[in-house]
Protein backbone atom coordinates (compact mmCIF):
# COMPACT_ATOMS: atom_id res chain seq x y z
CA UNK A 1 0.00 0.00 0.00
CA UNK A 2 1.31 4.01 -1.06
CA UNK A 3 0.70 5.85 1.75
CA UNK A 4 2.21 8.99 0.12
CA UNK A 5 -0.35 8.53 -3.17
CA UNK A 6 -3.93 8.10 -2.37
CA UNK A 7 -5.22 8.60 -6.21
CA UNK A 8 -2.91 5.85 -6.91
CA UNK A 9 -5.73 3.80 -7.97
CA UNK A 10 -7.36 6.80 -10.07
CA UNK A 11 -6.53 7.42 -13.66
CA UNK A 12 -4.27 10.50 -14.20
CA UNK A 13 -5.85 13.44 -15.53
CA UNK A 14 -4.13 14.61 -19.20
CA UNK A 15 -5.59 17.66 -21.03
CA UNK A 16 -7.98 20.15 -20.43
CA UNK A 17 -11.37 20.66 -19.62
CA UNK A 18 -14.13 21.58 -21.76
CA UNK A 19 -14.45 24.66 -19.65
CA UNK A 20 -10.70 26.13 -20.15
CA UNK A 21 -10.94 25.53 -23.62
CA UNK A 22 -13.48 27.94 -23.80
CA UNK A 23 -11.89 30.68 -21.54
CA UNK A 24 -8.72 30.17 -23.00
CA UNK A 25 -10.66 30.88 -26.74
CA UNK A 26 -13.00 33.53 -25.06
CA UNK A 27 -9.47 35.33 -24.10
CA UNK A 28 -7.57 34.79 -27.52
CA UNK A 29 -11.24 36.57 -29.25
CA UNK A 30 -11.00 39.42 -26.72
CA UNK A 31 -7.54 40.23 -27.70
CA UNK A 32 -7.75 40.02 -31.31
CA UNK A 33 -11.18 42.31 -31.64
CA UNK A 34 -8.60 44.65 -29.42
CA UNK A 35 -5.70 44.43 -32.33
CA UNK A 36 -8.24 44.83 -35.07
CA UNK A 37 -9.94 47.92 -33.66
CA UNK A 38 -6.26 49.86 -32.48
CA UNK A 39 -4.97 48.52 -36.03
CA UNK A 40 -8.00 50.24 -37.93
CA UNK A 41 -7.14 53.25 -35.56
CA UNK A 42 -3.74 53.29 -36.73
CA UNK A 43 -4.72 53.46 -40.28
CA UNK A 44 -6.72 56.21 -40.27
CA UNK A 45 -3.91 58.38 -38.36
CA UNK A 46 -1.45 57.46 -40.62
CA UNK A 47 -3.86 58.12 -43.32
CA UNK A 48 -4.49 61.62 -41.92
CA UNK A 49 -1.01 62.31 -41.75
CA UNK A 50 0.02 61.22 -45.15
CA UNK A 51 -2.71 63.64 -46.12
CA UNK A 52 -1.33 66.26 -44.29
CA UNK A 53 2.12 65.90 -45.91
CA UNK A 54 0.46 66.42 -49.08
CA UNK A 55 -0.97 69.47 -48.44
CA UNK A 56 2.36 70.93 -46.76
CA UNK A 57 3.80 69.54 -49.87
CA UNK A 58 1.32 71.02 -52.73
CA UNK A 59 1.12 74.17 -50.85
CA UNK A 60 5.22 74.75 -51.00
CA UNK A 61 5.08 73.92 -54.55
CA UNK A 62 2.68 76.56 -55.05
CA UNK A 63 4.57 78.96 -52.75
CA UNK A 64 7.88 78.48 -55.15
CA UNK A 65 6.00 78.59 -58.03
CA UNK A 66 4.27 82.25 -56.49
CA UNK A 67 8.23 83.53 -55.97
CA UNK A 68 9.46 82.39 -59.25
CA UNK A 69 6.57 82.60 -61.72
CA UNK A 70 5.87 86.31 -61.09
CA UNK A 71 3.91 86.40 -58.02
CA UNK A 72 0.93 84.94 -59.11
CA UNK A 73 -0.63 81.37 -57.78
CA UNK A 74 -1.24 78.82 -60.97
CA UNK A 75 -4.53 78.32 -62.10
CA UNK A 76 -6.56 75.04 -61.16
CA UNK A 77 -7.88 72.91 -63.12
CA UNK A 78 -11.39 71.20 -63.43
CA UNK A 79 -10.97 67.02 -62.17
CA UNK A 80 -14.54 65.57 -62.39
CA UNK A 81 -15.94 68.76 -61.38
CA UNK A 82 -13.08 69.32 -58.38
CA UNK A 83 -10.65 72.30 -58.78
CA UNK A 84 -7.12 70.78 -58.34
CA UNK A 85 -3.57 70.76 -59.39
CA UNK A 86 -2.66 67.96 -61.16
CA UNK A 87 1.10 69.63 -61.75
CA UNK A 88 2.79 72.65 -60.59
CA UNK A 89 5.27 73.69 -63.65
CA UNK A 90 6.33 77.51 -64.36
CA UNK A 91 6.00 78.22 -68.06
CA UNK A 92 8.72 81.17 -67.96
CA UNK A 93 11.42 79.72 -66.55
CA UNK A 94 10.41 76.55 -67.51
CA UNK A 95 10.58 74.74 -64.01
CA UNK A 96 8.78 71.63 -62.89
CA UNK A 97 8.16 72.11 -59.07
CA UNK A 98 5.81 69.30 -58.77
CA UNK A 99 5.28 67.19 -61.60
CA UNK A 100 2.41 64.97 -60.28
CA UNK A 101 0.32 66.22 -57.65
CA UNK A 102 -0.37 63.84 -54.21
CA UNK A 103 -4.04 62.51 -54.37
CA UNK A 104 -6.11 60.94 -51.31
CA UNK A 105 -4.25 57.56 -50.02
CA UNK A 106 -7.89 56.22 -49.33
CA UNK A 107 -10.20 57.53 -52.28
CA UNK A 108 -7.27 58.43 -54.92
CA UNK A 109 -8.90 61.43 -55.19
CA UNK A 110 -6.84 65.05 -55.86
CA UNK A 111 -7.13 67.49 -52.93
CA UNK A 112 -9.98 70.10 -53.62
CA UNK A 113 -8.71 74.13 -53.94
CA UNK A 114 -11.37 76.32 -52.57
CA UNK A 115 -11.48 80.09 -53.52
CA UNK A 116 -8.19 79.51 -55.61
CA UNK A 117 -7.10 82.38 -58.20
CA UNK A 118 -4.16 83.72 -59.40
CA UNK A 119 -3.75 85.83 -55.76
CA UNK A 120 -4.90 83.15 -53.06
CA UNK A 121 -5.56 79.49 -52.62
CA UNK A 122 -7.36 77.48 -50.05
CA UNK A 123 -6.55 73.57 -50.08
CA UNK A 124 -8.48 71.03 -47.92
CA UNK A 125 -8.58 67.53 -47.28
CA UNK A 126 -11.15 65.14 -44.93
CA UNK A 127 -9.42 63.68 -42.24
CA UNK A 128 -11.07 60.36 -40.72
CA UNK A 129 -9.51 60.12 -37.12
CA UNK A 130 -9.63 63.85 -35.57
CA UNK A 131 -13.03 65.38 -34.65
CA UNK A 132 -12.86 68.64 -36.78
CA UNK A 133 -12.62 66.73 -39.51
CA UNK A 134 -11.66 69.42 -42.12
CA UNK A 135 -8.15 69.99 -42.81
CA UNK A 136 -7.11 73.59 -44.70
CA UNK A 137 -3.94 75.26 -45.61
CA UNK A 138 -3.91 78.25 -47.38
CA UNK A 139 -1.37 80.92 -48.71
CA UNK A 140 0.45 82.84 -46.92
CA UNK A 141 1.63 85.77 -49.55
Amino acid sequence: MNIFNSNSNKASRHGFTLLEMLVVIGVIAILITLGIASYSTVQKKSRDARRKGDLKTISNGLESYYSICGFNYPTPVSVGGIYTFTDITCPNPTTALISVAPVDPKTVAPYECTGCSDSNYTLCATLESESDSNYCLSNTQ
